[in-house]
């Protein structure tokens, strides 16, 4: 863990989100009994704009270079990025024959795949390193005060996303309230690649559904905030939940307004700043 610490003050660097000219709609903000969030383009600003496993790493070139000669890779750049997205094609085809409709790679096993490395903390170390690269990443503007509002009221705030081994790493240094305290209770994290199935896919907002609802919270008081129409809203709604969609950064918002299965669809809230929601914890 001391490796990917070093990793993650190396690349991790401030970053402000591009405005986006949306509007906030609130009208229909009132408290809830959970809130669950998307991670990329929601919590955390994302330089690729989503979580970037088959990002093209050309404009950070000489940074992956760097990043070949520290592990001993003699690959050039844009072989690596070919034999990534070739492995992560295979790796989904095979996943859709068995019935998978949106399958979920595991980064760590591809990135065996690529590199021959079977040595597990240098492969995590490299995917890290390379994820962070082609896609950099900082806390949203507001992020640590919603968060820390929500944890203070003690109701269910967890993740459901598209994720790696390396996203509950990453929201854990970012946004830990303290040592030994984690910011999100592991039942409440509903990550892609423990998975098998990528959102739009309905499997993690079903599983978190049924969970809540035998706690005694109903969908309809479950709260659940993303970036992406497709991927965030569409699921989110189909499970019962009350949709927000965060539409504070022009590089990571995901209108989709060419895909018909959003057409007729549209979010309980829109939301431009985190802090606005932090009327929705109420006085629990």
């Amino acid at each position: 863990m001391h490796n990917l610490k070093t990793i993650l003050r190396q690349y991790i660097h401030p970053m402000a989100p591009v405005p986006t000219g949306v509007e906030p709609v609130l009208d229909k903000l009132r408290p809830f009994s959970a809130l669950f969030f998307d991670v990329y383009g929601t919590l955390l600003i994302s330089g690729a704009g989503e979580i970037g496993i088959d990002q093209n790493p050309a404009p950070q070139e000489t940074a992956i270079l760097a990043l070949l000669k520290q592990f001993g890779i003699e690959q050039p750049p844009e072989k690596l990025s070919l034999s990534l997205a070739q492995a992560i094609r295979s790796s989904h085809a095979k996943a859709r024959e068995m019935g998978v409709d949106t399958p979920e790679v595991d980064i760590l096993q591809i990135w065996r795949e690529v590199l021959g490395i079977d040595n597990m903390d240098s492969l995590k170390a490299f995917a890290l390193a390379h994820e962070l690269i082609v896609n950099p990443i900082y806390p949203m503007p507001g992020a640590g005060e919603l968060l820390s509002a929500v944890r203070r009221a003690r109701i269910p705030m967890g993740i459901i996303s598209n994720a790696q081994f390396y996203t509950p790493i990453v929201l854990e240094w970012i946004f830990e309230p303290q040592p030994g305290k984690l910011t999100f209770d592991a039942r409440y994290c509903f990550f892609s690649y423990r998975e098998g199935h990528a959102k739009p896919c309905g499997i993690m907002f079903e599983r978190a559904g049924k969970m809540l609802a035998k706690m005694g919270i109903p969908p309809h008081d479950v709260l659940y905030v993303g970036n992406d129409m497709r991927n965030d809203i569409l699921p989110a709604a189909a499970a019962g939940f009350t949709t927000a969609l965060f539409a504070g950064d022009r590089r990571s918002l995901r209108m989709r307004t060419t895909d018909d299965r959003v057409k007729d669809l549209a979010p309980d809230l829109i939301v431009t700043d985190l802090r606005q929601l932090i009327p929705a914890i109420g006085n629990h």
